[in-house]
């Protein structure tokens, strides 16, 4: 990752422009108007759209990981505290960052084969914390189910909550994560 200021102010950009337009209806002309320079000047920071695109995943998906691999050295041990603590971990991933995730979500089909291939490291080792987690989860008692449906399903309701979440309502990200946790954890 390129971690220069000014190409993470671009990249950030960007995926505010890929969550307003979409990924193909977004052109080079569009991402230069909302970066405030020229179109040929975006070319000193990137490749092409393609890279951009793999530039505002990837500096989303590091993100993810970073949090959710503090927040699971920092929690407890026990299973129902590191399920809690992941959830948590990952609303605070989608609402700190919301357009690089959104991003990540729905458009990473569009990456081409050699930047999915390059970023789906990143993508692995993220879902490779969740499935000890909820493999520890489901030793302890605490969940039931198989593990691929488990994680997906509990992936998949995290992830719709930037479709519906409003940050400024009654409920914080906590809220969500016990709600979550207390409806998956076997009674």
């Amino acid at each position: 990752m390129n971690e220069s200021p000014r190409r993470k102010e671009l990249t950030r950009l960007a995926a505010q422009l890929f969550v307003q337009e979409g990924f193909d209806r977004t052109t080079v002309r569009m991402l230069a108007q909302e970066m405030g320079i020229k179109s040929g000047s975006l070319f000193h920071h990137f490749k092409d759209k393609q890279e951009i695109l793999a530039a505002v995943i990837e500096e989303g998906t590091h993100n993810a990981l970073v949090i959710a691999r503090r927040s699971i050295e920092q929690c407890p041990a026990e299973p129902e505290a590191r399920l809690r603590a992941m959830a948590r971990a990952h609303l605070e991933t989608l609402f700190a960052d919301r357009n690089a995730h959104v991003v990540a979500l729905f458009e990473w089909r569009r990456l081409d084969p050699a930047a999915s291939a390059h970023l789906s490291h990143l993508r692995d080792a993220y879902e490779a914390l969740w499935v000890e987690v909820i493999d520890g989860a489901l030793q302890a008692g605490l969940i039931h189910g198989d593990r691929f449906l488990v994680s997906r399903f509990i992936l998949g309701a995290l992830n719709w909550t930037v479709r519906w979440y409003d940050p400024n309502g009654s409920r914080t990200p906590d809220d969500l994560a016990d709600e979550l946790v207390g409806m998956i954890m076997a009674r």
